[in-house]
């Protein structure tokens, strides 16, 4: 069956409607979700193996029929580790109703139909009993039901079910008991992404609102790649505090808790983010454990398993806190049923406020709403911020009428303060116009930037006071974009202002280039890599499953990554590979290039990165992408700040790196569609 759904497209900003089938929300899900990577994560499998063959012989010691529960089966994966244990029988429940289908057809490629009973119901409506879903109780609980918060994917909820309803009294449980550690940390870069700084533009600095310092900030986890944050951006003010532990073998509470750790502090400094992960005990004795710690904690840091389906989170305090050495403190961890969050308080504070938890963070100033944690970076990037200023500075005069066409920008602002004779700025929802306004009244710069809650296609004239456009802004940043080239929205934008701009006006950005670098990745690879067998056992069925859902609408596009988070090497030089000019108006017909990149480094070629630079004028350019150029030995350097294209291969490409073999590359943007399609193959030089 085939319906019409409305999409907004992020880089033309029209209304499309597209023909999609039933499917697609299914196959998209598949396309995109972590499977592989966890049948890929050897560490996390055997693990789980070691913990399910020690409950199931711990169980058979005792002389007990072994009944196993498994929920949130996935492949079935663990269910089949089971019975190859010794298990009698195992109920194996999956509520993704594709991921189902696809257990069931390896479980029976196995050979273990007779042993393993896929259940397509999520855990909470399994029925015990003659007529129910279950014949009856489990004594051994198998779960995967962790996100790198622990708890966030429901996993207290369905545990707490689960020992009401599904399994008997003092079962055995795999994993056994999951512990949470935080450290206290000060961190310039980290807390940059929690709150505005100080800028300095023009011997003037532009101070963020009271409003933002206050604010405890977005609920939400930031969760990333620890093991890519170095330990010399951080300060220690802790040590490594266990927060708490759940016995899964237990009755288990959804409810609100608290816990604390007191500590005394180990060094001064302004305490702003904690860091957290956890482990996973497999068995009852501590012995099997299958750690999230970042790999700066190892011994060998190179001996660290890689995941991405489990990483590490960082917490931001509501406001910093000034801690001195040797300072008795007590951090506080507080969850519900599907989040945590943190405070931290002076021992003596601890003690008089524990009838009293601290409540929730909750965003007050919108800022935390309309600027997400890498914005926030971006905005506080000095470096960035003084290329922007820059190049305004070149471009502006004391009777230009400026327009910026960005969102939740602090660029007309900076063209406030640089003495454009007027500016306004044209923002995309009320959010984003009220957190500008803030920082214009907080610097009493409210009347020089008038803001307007309006599309570029519909400002006139007398919206401009009569004006015309004599500088045409942007960053160009907007929130609906996740690929690099949705930021060709301002091109579209600056189209539709064409009727407005003054004869000679000036265009900032000038243009922008999309880049290209053919690259090996160290484990990025892994989440589009087929597993064929996993453990011992035959999976192929989920690697056509997914390979069916990759062949789908949108399947040989790229995906967006944030790649300093994922190392790579560059088997090839960077190139600009297409060129988009600004100070003309989107052209009718597509544009196309096409070349060819040779191989100058050895190694497994996993696909091609992809990324924007913007040439805000002739001189200046702020990349999206590379922010160093590429070592000797291929090592690249990304931003912060944006996520980059990534177009993975079917399969790698070997490259001896001797330059008699390249990648041949073909773009094309299609003005209509506001796409870039892409096309690679291996060519002899």
């Amino acid at each position: 069956m085939k319906t019409f759904c409305g999409r907004a497209n992020p880089t033309t900003g029209a209304l499309d409607w597209v023909e999609e089938s039933e499917e697609y929300d299914f196959h998209q899900e598949i396309a995109r979700s972590c499977y592989a990577d966890m049948l890929h994560d050897g560490d996390r499998n055997e693990k789980y193996n070691q913990g399910i063959r020690a409950a199931v012989a711990r169980l058979k010691a005792r002389g007990e029929r072994v009944v196993v529960l498994d929920i949130g089966t996935g492949t079935g994966l663990l269910s089949m580790m089971a019975v190859t244990a010794g298990a009698d029988f195992c109920y194996a429940v999956e509520v993704f109703k594709p991921m189902a289908e696809a257990a069931q057809s390896i479980v029976k490629k196995n050979g273990f139909s007779d042993k393993i009973k896929i259940i397509n119901k999520h855990s909470t409506d399994v029925t015990v009993g003659p007529d129910g879903d279950m014949q009856e109780k489990a004594n051994l609980l198998i779960t995967e039901l962790f996100d790198t918060e622990l708890i966030g994917e429901g996993a207290l909820p369905s545990y707490e079910h689960a020992h009401q309803n599904l399994v008997q009294e003092g079962c055995e449980a795999v994993p056994h008991r999951a512990t949470v550690y935080a450290q206290l940390v000060e961190s310039e870069l980290l807390w940059s992404w929690a709150q505005l700084q100080p800028v300095e533009a023009e011997g003037a600095q532009l101070v963020p609102p009271p409003a933002i310092g206050r604010c405890a900030g977005a609920h939400s986890v930031c969760d990333i790649q620890l093991s890519q944050v170095s330990p010399a951006s951080f300060t220690p003010l802790s040590p490594l505090c266990t927060m708490f532990s759940v016995d899964f073998s237990k009755p288990v509470s959804s409810a609100f808790q608290s816990r604390s750790a007191t500590f005394v502090a180990q060094s001064a400094g302004r305490a702003q983010v904690v860091l957290s992960w956890w482990d996973l005990d497999m068995d009852p004795s501590g012995t099997i454990v299958c750690s999230m710690a970042p790999s700066w904690t190892y011994p060998q840091p190179e001996t660290a398993p890689w995941r991405d389906h489990w990483m590490q989170s960082v917490y931001f305090l509501p406001v910093e806190i000034q801690v001195a050495q040797g300072d008795e403190l007590s951090l506080t961890v507080c969850h519900d049923d599907y989040s945590l969050w943190f405070c931290l308080q002076s021992h003596s504070q601890q003690e008089v406020q524990s009838a009293s938890p601290p409540p929730r963070p909750c965003c007050t100033c919108q800022a935390h709403l309309v600027w997400t944690r890498p914005r926030f970076g971006e905005l506080n990037d000095r470096r960035r911020t003084e290329s922007y200023v820059g190049a305004l500075r070149s471009v502006l005069s004391e009777d230009s009428v400026g327009v910026s066409v960005s969102d939740g920008s602090l660029l007309p602002v900076f063209a406030h303060m640089l003495g454009a004779k007027k500016v306004f700025s044209l923002e995309n929802s009320r959010m984003s116009k009220e957190v500008i306004e803030q920082v214009l009244e907080t610097n009493s710069l409210r009347g020089g930037v008038e803001l307007l809650e309006i599309r570029p296609e519909q400002l006139t004239c007398q919206d401009l006071g009569g004006e015309r456009i004599s500088v045409l802004m942007g960053e160009p940043f907007f929130s609906s974009s996740l690929l690099p080239w949705h930021s060709l929205f301002f091109w579209y934008c600056r189209s539709a202002l064409a009727g407005l701009l003054q004869p000679n006006a000036t265009i900032l950005p000038c243009s922008a280039s999309l880049h290209m670098v053919a690259v090996e990745f160290q484990d990025l690879w892994r989440i589009r890599a087929p597993c064929g067998t996993c453990e011992g056992f035959d999976v192929t069925p989920m690697d056509e499953m997914i390979q069916r859902s990759l062949d789908f609408r949108e399947s040989r596009e790229a995906e967006p990554h944030p790649l300093w988070e994922y190392p790579c090497r560059a088997l090839t030089q960077s190139a600009a590979v297409m060129t988009f000019d600004f100070t003309q108006c989107v052209p009718q017909q597509p544009i196309s290039s096409q070349g060819s990149l040779p191989f100058i480094r050895s190694g497994r070629c996993h696909g091609v990165a992809l990324w924007m630079e913007i040439h805000l004028t002739d001189d200046i350019t702020v990349s999206a992408g590379l922010t160093q150029p590429i070592s000797e030995q291929g090592d690249c350097v990304w931003t912060r700040h944006r996520k980059q294209g990534v177009y993975f291969f079917s399969s790698p490409w070997e490259s001896s790196g001797d330059g008699r073999t390249a990648v041949s590359y073909r773009f094309t943007f299609e003005p209509g569609l506001g796409d870039v399609n892409m096309d690679f193959s291996v060519t002899s030089q």
